[in-house]
């Protein structure tokens, strides 16, 4: 058993990361300044696209992308029934009704034969999740929505990276949200970005991002002089600050570099794991590319141990680990909320009684990996 607990998802943070938040602070200026508007630029062009907007969550990006757009109470936006919560809370701040959509298997993904089924007149979005990194088949999902005037609402919290037919995120939807977490590939400890190509929509949301102040409010206090400020609608405090800037400006930088270190931990597992009563995950379709954000795996019937046993048993040799994720329609809250009930959603039931995500990120040493394989291999002897 290794000495030290191994956290899941620690990230990897460097010497550069450091010295540019002790230059922030130096700076005098720690709040949404010159490095945020330096890494909205810098993160539009690694995409390719025109616009972005940094905030300080993936959440804040969800609920103010359904702001701008116009989406509001009386409508229904359909979400996977497999994600984190903060995907359907930021439809319910919105004054909307979720409605959750079963997924298919091996993809994990939202299944687009389900969000035809659920479609009604009052259906104005689909927020698909491109879960642990997995691109979502998007060209059906656009069919779909093209043919009933529907708008999608990308939730690529987990696949910056992620390439779908040889097209980057923020070019699938026609809003797309992302998440800086602390356990994301890129971290700003808390924060996110939202991208679009509508320059009316992005301009909404700078303002409702800042307290619903004119768009450039953050440099009244600028070397340039004063500025006077106008409060335009009711906004939110969503903003993200330099000190957080400071660290994704680099985690921005080593992407495609912390990538490959995770292709080199994913396949050590794929090698190692194979012969474990374990399904373990694909990264997909040839033609596009797996952001390898998490590394889930499914604890077989023939399994000695369920998933539950095998965390505790795990945790017991110092090994953290993860769900990701239980269904959100059996969660308390949505179940009595929204009338849901168990067996409802199958598939995605399944799949949260029975993943586990071990540890996975570029800060992981081989012994760390080799670590996890043998606790692994001696739970499920």
């Amino acid at each position: 058993m290794r000495k030290n607990f191994l956290v899941f998802g620690s990230p990897c943070i460097g010497q550069e990361e450091i010295d540019e938040v002790v230059d922030t602070m130096r700076s005098g200026w720690l709040g949404t300044g010159p490095k945020t508007h330096r890494l909205e630029k810098e993160f539009a062009r690694y995409l390719g696209v025109k616009n972005s907007v940094a905030v300080n969550s993936c959440t804040a990006a969800l609920h103010l992308s359904m702001l701008a757009s116009g989406i509001g109470p009386g409508d229904e936006v359909i979400v996977p029934d497999l994600t984190f919560c903060a995907t359907v809370n930021a439809v319910i701040h919105t004054g909307v009704r979720p409605v959750f959509a079963d997924i298919k298997i091996p993809d994990m993904t939202i299944s687009p034969d389900e969000i035809l089924r659920l479609i009604t007149p009052r259906t104005k979005a689909i927020i698909p999740v491109h879960l642990y990194g997995n691109p979502v088949d998007m060209d059906p999902i656009r069919e779909i929505t093209d043919r009933h005037g529907l708008m999608i609402i990308d939730d690529a919290a987990h696949a910056i990276e992620a390439i779908y037919k040889n097209r980057k995120m923020g070019h699938l939807g026609d809003i797309t949200c992302f998440s800086f977490y602390i356990t994301k590939n890129m971290t700003t400890v808390e924060g996110g970005m939202v991208t679009s190509e509508n320059e009316e929509w992005i301009d909404k949301i700078k303002i409702y991002a800042l307290h619903g102040m004119s768009k450039d409010a953050w440099s009244r206090f600028s070397d340039k002089g004063y500025k006077h400020y106008q409060v335009v609608m009711p906004g939110y405090k969503y903003n993200m600050t330099d000190l957080q800037s400071s660290i994704g400006l680099h985690q921005l930088k080593k992407l495609e570099t912390n990538l490959l270190r995770r292709q080199e931990i994913w396949k050590m597992y794929d090698d190692e794991l194979k012969d474990l009563p374990l399904e373990l995950p694909s990264i997909g379709r040839k033609e596009n590319r797996h952001a390898l954000h998490l590394y889930a795996i499914r604890v077989k019937k023939e399994s000695p141990l369920d998933r539950d046993e095998l965390m505790n048993a795990l945790f017991l040799k110092n090994i953290g680990t993860g769900v990701h994720y239980t269904a959100l329609h059996l969660h308390p809250y949505y179940s009595q909320a929204y009338g849901y009930k168990q067996g409802d959603f199958p598939a995605s039931e399944m799949v949260g009684d029975t993943t586990l995500s071990i540890p996975l990120s570029a800060a992981l040493t081989d012994e760390d990996v080799w670590d996890v394989i043998k606790a692994l291999r001696e739970c499920l002897k």
